[in-house]
């Protein structure tokens, strides 16, 4: 008897033709799943860029599984026989051909994991094997440890892969070249922009198809180019590691309203889609560091984002569990402003980053960390609602990545799992690394003529609401210290500021 065909789901992220579901697959017998469904674009309201990237994407992932034999089951979201999930076009395809199984790889994604754990067809889950540490190790690591910090984890990491060692000690004779990697940056117009792509007809329909099926969606469609293929993520690469990789780690921290991507990689779309692998991207980069071509401090710095803090964050994702994503630590519960979406603002730090975000669904580390994940921090906001607006805004965002980057480093909501203290600052730090408060309407050292900064307001004011649980942790107390020395007269203008603003934010006016 010939064996029925098992059905291999391939979900929009898994754009790899190594992914473990189909290692564990047969081209001659088994039939390879993909489909664009309603239930995935509108879980929260992606931006319509995003969406483009990902349908695009996996129409061109199709085109190359076919290239090598692959039969391919695709739904398009015109489809009219979609069912517009995930299990319900598995249970479609299993009736077409006779499958009685499934193979696929676990998702980043805890509502995807349950969707399959319900599916009436027997689902074989596959570990995610594209990311350098196992769940299995991290839990490992993770188990009896009184806190989780990422730079033990990240030192492990570098003996585990190698990357940037002399025998058991690291290269230059230190972990981490982070000090030298927060200079400020100005306008230079030999930096050398990213590559763009110009949509072929592939994407340019999937644009068309998007535009009319998600119209009034935060953002647009306009100018869209990012890579959609491996063949343009890969140029994309090369372009960064020539062009903009020796000066990645001194302006990685720096922010200008006149250039969006400074010296940074843009490559964490591919890269979290899976058109590139991450161990051959930090091997290279370390080869350019030892044929001299690239500064330590922008090798290790690199090198330290993608072993260090993507692989601990996802690490922190797998052992969390969905539970994860209600946590709120600080009981912050102020709804979302509309700055967020676009509403008008006199914060030019706010403006910059939200309208940066709305026209090219990007924003480097940052201006998402310091900018607006700083602003919901002190302003507390719901951290849920704060979660599924970056889910939703920033093309690379996938749960198991954004989920902790937001929630615990951003926010503090898991109460210190992720970070040991939480990432707030005032106002001054924005005019140190941007040129963003110039020209604000605000002062961001609050020291008089313009109103003072939010963000230095509401600074102090999280420091305080929270007193009690700063007041044991080493580097936030230091910080109550500072405010307890402050003139009264400081004190009373600070406080009056800050009320000023929860009010407005509470009543719905612009801040």
């Amino acid at each position: 008897m010939v064996a029925p065909p098992r059905l291999v789901l391939v979900l929009g992220d898994q754009l790899s033709p190594a992914m473990a579901a189909l290692r564990a697959a047969d081209p001659a017998r088994d039939i390879v799943v993909m489909a664009e469904v309603m239930a995935e674009a509108t879980d929260v309201p992606h931006h319509p860029q995003k969406i483009v990237l990902i349908l695009a994407a996996m129409r061109h992932f199709a085109q190359e599984l076919r290239a090598a034999s692959w039969r391919v089951a695709y739904s398009t979201l015109n489809d009219p026989d979609n069912t517009h999930t995930i299990a319900g076009e598995l249970i479609r395809r299993a009736a077409e051909s006779g499958a009685q199984e499934v193979i696929a790889t676990k998702p980043g994604d805890w509502r995807l994991i349950a969707a399959l754990g319900e599916c009436p067809l027997p689902v074989r889950l596959l570990p995610d094997d594209r990311f350098l540490c196992p769940e299995a190790d991290f839990a490992r690591w993770a188990e009896g440890r009184k806190t989780l910090r990422m730079e033990w984890f990240y030192r492990d990491m570098r003996r585990r892969t190698g990357l940037m060692m002399e025998g058991d000690a690291p290269a230059g004779g230190r972990w981490n070249f982070d000090a030298e990697n927060r200079k400020s940056a100005r306008a230079d117009l030999w930096r050398r922009a990213p590559l763009r792509f110009a949509p072929d007809g592939v994407t340019r329909a999937v644009i068309d198809l998007v535009a009319a099926r998600f119209a009034g969606r935060f953002g647009g469609l306009e100018g869209f180019a990012h890579p959609v293929t491996r063949a343009d993520a890969e140029a994309a690469w090369e372009d960064f590691v020539r062009h903009r990789l020796p000066r990645f780690g001194a302006e990685q921290d720096a922010m200008l309203a006149g250039d969006p991507f400074l010296s940074h990689a843009l490559i964490s779309a591919p890269l979290n889609l899976g058109l590139l692998e991450p161990l051959a991207l930090c091997r290279r980069v370390e080869a350019e560091w030892r044929a001299g071509r690239v500064p330590i401090e922008a090798a290790e710095g690199f090198i330290r984002q993608i072993i260090g803090w993507r692989e601990f964050v996802r690490g922190i994702w797998a052992i969390s569990g969905p539970g994860y994503l209600d946590r709120n630590a600080l009981g912050a519960a102020r709804p979302l402003p509309a700055v967020y979406w676009g509403g008008p603002t006199r914060m030019a730090c706010m403006a910059a980053a939200v309208g940066q975000t709305r026209d090219l669904a990007y924003a480097h580390h940052i201006q998402r960390l310091m900018v607006t994940g700083n602003f919901a921090l002190i302003a507390g906001i719901a951290p849920r609602a704060v979660h599924e607006w970056y889910l939703a805004v920033y093309l690379d965002a996938f749960e198991w990545v954004e989920a902790p980057n937001t929630l615990g480093m951003a926010l503090h909501a898991d109460g210190g799992l992720l970070a040991s203290k939480p990432y707030a600052a005032s106002g001054a730090y924005v005019a140190r690394m941007s040129d963003y408060c110039a020209g604000c309407a605000y002062d961001p050292r609050a020291e008089g003529g313009r109103p003072p900064c939010p963000m230095t307001a509401l600074y102090w004011d999280f420091i305080l609401r929270h007193r009690a649980r700063w007041a044991s942790n080493p580097r936030m107390g230091q910080m109550l210290r500072v405010w307890d020395a402050m003139a009264e007269g400081r004190k009373a203008m600070l406080r009056a500021a800050a009320a000023e603003v929860l009010a407005r934010l509470d009543a719905g006016e612009v801040v």
